[in-house]
């Protein structure tokens, strides 16, 4: 069902023509300037979190103007496509979590990467040896790559929710790529950590190491080719991403990989085809959905194993009285209940179009209680077993939207590693994912490859309803830390009495049924490390996890926006009309 703003579609359509106009006739637009970043804001109005403070501007924008929560967080998205490239944008795919205040619903949208026909549950298998590939060689490859889903997401929010039309959602960020934007830190580092993989291919080396190496920061980046390729998705629809020079620029480079001559890197060839293409399609799926304390979170279903994952943890917990523990005892049960619920994701998530995934019984209240009185006082021997949900049965970047008619939108989209598969698509200035990495490289699985299958996620779009209407929203990149994030965030806020930015800020820990706990390093200088440690807890440092956004709609009308005020750089925060 659509969703009006206050501006008329055709209105908009105006507005995206005259954009459309100045652009094409002023190819050297002063760069946009990169508005303040402020990680916490509070106001009225709508509101939106993402990692760049660009993005969030052109989110709040949109906005100001009278789109929804919907238009605002295709736009944003477009414009991380082209100041964060590494980490989403047209060659990638992702979920989107929405809900409508007309309908008083919430809706998800898949826009999940899938198999190409030719997959095979052996495709990562060589046949020369028999054993599996790399995952190094799976990562940079042709093979690794997936049908992309984003374009066709956002194609599907702004029909069904949206109130603009795409040229309109696009016109800001044609002006960011040809106009550019000054490199940051972030940028260039990124650029730098794939140095080696980038120098490999000749449209990657062109675009990102114009003078040998990564941007200088402070300088100005243009990518005039992925302005034309706004612009002709702009002009003629997302079927002109699916078919046509684009659609071939995108095989050519999977099936051809556009290497240096005299590299000596071992490239696969994918297997996606002209057909693969065409035929891909965003879904409409049903939410995740549990109570908890008088909360209503709902989250992303398979083949995103986010919210099947978080709810299951957060179900185990609902048996213990968090708020009144010590905060170490209440780390210490979130870590166990993690445990047990990354067994069961391990087991049974994957693409409900492929195999029978048991959600019902995987959330449910009996169940939870089984795998909760595993829980005793010193940690589970890992790895734990999976349990069997059976017969109680009956599934990157983060942006966060709201807007002031009571929309919000949750959205975590993604090419997979930094720097996705490390190609350029030539003439089109976008990187292609990496998704199909995330399948199980072996045979016989839930999560092994199959063609037209949509590898296992562990994005985790989330939304939180209290007495039917939306009070917080939020999310994480991070790969398959992204479930710990959002869990770690939810009992911060909904259980520990900490603010949402706290919630974001605070030192986080990340146990996925694995020997040793991923600890942030500012968790080991507190005094939670060492309770944990005595009864069983292990750590291993790693420098950050995830990069959350959220929004809270506080119960004196005024609205919160909160991004990192320090990992990857720190986020960018914003309201329609903030207060002083």
């Amino acid at each position: 069902m659509k969703v009006r703003g206050l501006m008329t579609r055709s209105a908009f359509a105006l507005v995206a023509i005259l954009w459309t106009i100045l652009l094409a006739g002023q190819p050297a637009l002063a760069a946009r300037p990169t508005p303040v970043k402020e990680a916490t804001v509070i106001g009225t109005g709508g509101a939106a979190a993402s990692v760049d403070p660009i993005a969030t501007s052109v989110a709040i924008d949109t906005l100001r103007r009278g789109g929804n929560a919907v238009d605002a967080a295709v736009a944003a998205a477009a414009a991380l496509g082209v100041v964060e490239p590494f980490s989403c944008g047209l060659g990638g795919g992702g979920f989107m979590v929405i809900y409508s205040a007309r309908d008083g619903r919430v809706f998800t949208l898949d826009g999940r990467e899938t198999a190409p026909s030719a997959f095979r549950a052996d495709s990562f298998i060589d046949p020369s040896t028999g054993l599996p590939i790399s995952f190094a060689e799976g990562v940079t490859s042709g093979l690794g790559v997936g049908v992309p889903g984003t374009p066709r997401l956002w194609e599907q929010a702004l029909a069904r929710y949206g109130t603009i039309p795409l040229a309109a959602a696009l016109a800001p960020s044609i002006g960011i790529a040809r106009s550019g934007f000054e490199v940051d830190q972030t940028f260039h580092d990124q650029v730098a950590s794939n140095q080696d993989r980038f120098k490999d291919f000749s449209s990657t080396r062109d675009l990102y190491l114009p003078g040998g190496g990564a941007p200088a920061v402070g300088s100005i980046f243009r990518n005039p080719d992925l302005a034309r390729t706004y612009q002709t998705l702009a002009g003629h629809g997302m079927d002109a991403f699916y078919g046509g020079d684009v659609a071939n620029a995108i095989l050519t480079s999977v099936q051809h990989p556009p290497l240096v001559p005299g590299a000596t890197r071992n490239v696969r060839p994918g297997l996606m085809t002209a057909g693969d293409l065409a035929s891909y399609q965003a879904i409409s799926r049903a939410p995740t959905d549990i109570h908890y304390r008088g909360y209503e979170i709902f989250s992303m279903g398979p083949p995103s194993s986010g919210g099947s994952t978080v709810g299951e943890a957060l179900k185990i917990l609902e048996g213990f009285d968090l708020g009144s523990l010590p905060r170490a005892q209440a780390l210490y049960l979130m870590l166990e209940a993690s445990k047990l619920a990354y067994a069961d994701r391990n087991q049974y998530l994957a693409d409900p179009d492929f195999v029978s995934v048991p959600l019902q019984g995987l959330l449910s209240d009996t169940y939870a209680a089984q795998r909760r009185a595993l829980i005793g006082a010193t940690a589970l021997p890992v790895p734990v077993a999976p349990g069997d949900p059976s017969p109680f049965n009956s599934s990157t970047t983060h942006l966060t939207v709201s807007d002031r008619f009571g929309n919000v939108v949750s959205y975590t989209f993604t090419i997979e590693q930094i720097g996705g598969s490390g190609i350029v698509v030539p003439g089109h200035g976008f990187l292609l994912n990496n998704e199909l990495t995330d399948f199980n490289f072996v045979t016989g699985t839930a999560n092994s490859p199959a063609g037209g299958k949509r590898p296992r996620s562990s994005m985790s779009p989330t939304i939180v309803l209290k007495d039917g209407k939306p009070i917080l929203a939020l999310g994480s990149p991070g790969g398959a830390s992204i479930i710990t994030t959002v869990l770690q965030m939810l009992l911060e806020r909904l259980d520990l009495g900490r603010t949402l930015p706290a919630a974001v800020a605070t030192a986080r820990i990340s146990q996925r049924n694995s020997s040793t706990t991923q600890a942030e390093p500012a968790f080991f200088d507190t005094p939670e490390r060492l309770a944990l440690e005595a009864v069983g807890e292990t750590f291993s440092s790693t420098p950050e996890i995830g990069a959350a956004t959220g929004i809270e709609l506080l119960s004196s009308g005024m609205v919160l926006a909160a991004a990192e005020p320090v990992r990857r750089g720190g986020g960018s925060a914003m309201v329609e009309v903030p207060q002083r």
